[in-house]
């Protein structure tokens, strides 16, 4: 058996750490030199934390390369060999659930919402609606790999849906749900649950990965913006 490769494709995702910083970098000090002047100390801060966020970008990448993608690719074509294609309904529940509950973004913006809205939203209610809301958007698309069906079933009656329950939810959640719908899809559902749908469908029958296997990350995307306006909803009638 062959070892890992630690630095498998390591100088491409320095590449992309560089051209995704550098720029801000440039702009900062381009600003703190003409307008800005903030004091150097301060500044000095700001660039020593850009410097350690880029390195932990770096290590993010790097593991993602080694690990996140072979583990969540051979994971996927080991369930899709299945022969009950049911099972991949609540496995795909409670991957989606656990992979959005350690997502720092979803994190983020949980916090933010609790402290812009002074607590009367709470961080731990966002973060169970939004990973609720992906759960289910992971096992439907597990089923929608395992049984063969069309994306386009599933999307047109969610965004149909989202149409319809914007008028019933209140306005404060209206905002949040969009915003979650982006954050859900961040770099552990685009490597790990991506590679995990990919593996699945290259291993169910004679599907094609592109046709089946990709599309997960629009469900995941949509998903957080109905469970939120849903809670929305309950929110707005519990204020009448």
């Amino acid at each position: 058996m062959s070892g890992i490769d630690i630095f498998h494709d390591f100088p491409g995702n320095l590449q992309s750490v560089i051209e995704a910083t550098l720029p801000l970098v440039v702009i900062f000090i381009a600003f703190q030199l003409l307008m800005l002047r903030l004091p150097r100390r301060y500044a000095l801060n700001i660039l020593t934390g850009t410097a350690l966020a880029s390195l932990g970008l770096l290590l993010f990448l790097q593991g993602v390369s080694v690990a996140f993608l072979p583990f969540g690719k051979v994971l996927g074509e080991a369930l899709g060999a299945l022969h009950s294609k049911w099972l991949l309904v609540p496995i795909g529940f409670v991957l989606g659930f656990l992979t959005t509950w350690g997502e720092p973004s979803v994190r983020i913006l949980a916090d933010q919402v609790e402290e812009t809205s002074n607590g009367s939203i709470r961080q731990s209610t966002v973060l169970y609606t939004v990973c609720i809301g992906v759960a289910a958007a992971v096992s439907l698309g597990m089923l929608r790999i395992g049984y063969d069906i069309p994306l386009l079933y599933i999307l047109i009656p969610g965004y149909s849906f989202v149409l319809v329950i914007i008028w019933f939810s209140d306005r404060d959640f209206l905002s949040i749900a969009v915003d979650a719908g982006g954050v859900a899809t961040g770099p552990l559902a685009n490597s790990f649950l991506l590679a995990f749908a990919l593996g699945i469908s290259s291993s169910v029958g004679n599907q094609s990965p592109v046709v089946q296997g990709l599309g997960l990350v629009a469900l995941i995307a949509l998903a957080p913006i109905i469970s939120v306006m849903s809670l929305g909803f309950i929110f707005r009638i519990k204020k009448h």
